[in-house]
């Protein structure tokens, strides 16, 4: 008797937990169901602000646009020319000087009395505005004397040059010594001399390259055992590098 009652006990313990079970799962699935369609103030994108998304947009899109292109400026001033090495009225020349030209010297001595015609060649390195280093060569030729001879002088000497070197007129003074030769020979003399030169000159600046020049000398020399005092003039053309 008492077997089956156990039986009928335990039989119906089973089903109250069983029916327990699915009590409790039930309303645990209504809730996942309800949670998937959740409201929409709920989730993120309510809060996405739509004309603040388009105002944002046209600002992003103002400040990408390239600003107009600014003038350009003006050109700048071309530079000024640089200072020619030749300026009327200064000290910045060139310097050297090449003259060449024509002479004529007036040889007077108590055996020989000729006027030559001849060339003049003057080189000048100026060491600064005012001061240079000369040299020159002359030549010169007269007519026949002494049965057919032709007198002829050669003559060459280095020295110093002063002078100022300004505007177009150009006045200077210089002083030469060197040597002369002179012929025809005559007897018991040497044709070799002592010949020194001391004058004064005024070139004229046509160009920053050329100038005319006239100058007078005084010009001694010691042929046949004597002395001479000469004159000289020039006439020069004068290249400047």
């Amino acid at each position: 008797m008492k077997k089956p009652i156990l039986g009928m006990a335990i039989i119906l313990a089973s089903a109250c937990a069983v029916g327990a079970q699915q009590a409790s799962v039930t309303p645990s699935t209504e809730r996942t169901a309800e949670n998937v369609a959740a409201p929409f103030s709920d989730t993120s994108g309510a809060q996405v602000n739509l004309l603040e998304t388009a105002i944002s947009e046209s600002r992003s899109f103002t400040i990408a646009t390239p600003a107009a292109p600014e003038a350009a400026p003006p050109p700048a001033a071309a530079a000024p020319a640089p200072k020619p090495n030749f300026i009327y009225g200064n000290r910045d020349d060139y310097r050297w000087q090449l003259a060449v030209g024509v002479g004529f010297y007036r040889f007077q001595s108590s055996i020989i009395n000729a006027s030559l015609v001849g060339t003049n060649t003057t080189v000048s390195y100026f060491t600064n505005g005012w001061l240079a280093v000369e040299g020159n060569f002359v030549t010169g030729f007269a007519p026949t004397i002494l049965q057919n001879e032709h007198v002829k002088y050669f003559g060459g000497g280095g020295g110093l040059r002063v002078g100022g070197r300004r505007n177009r007129f150009e006045p200077w003074a210089h002083a030469l010594i060197g040597g002369a030769h002179l012929q025809p020979q005559t007897a018991g003399s040497s044709r070799g001399a002592l010949a020194a030169q001391a004058g004064i000159g005024l070139d004229y600046r046509l160009h920053s390259r050329f100038s005319v020049r006239l100058e007078t000398d005084w010009v001694h020399t010691t042929f046949f055992n004597q002395t001479q005092n000469n004159f000289q003039a020039v006439l020069d053309v004068v290249f400047h590098f």
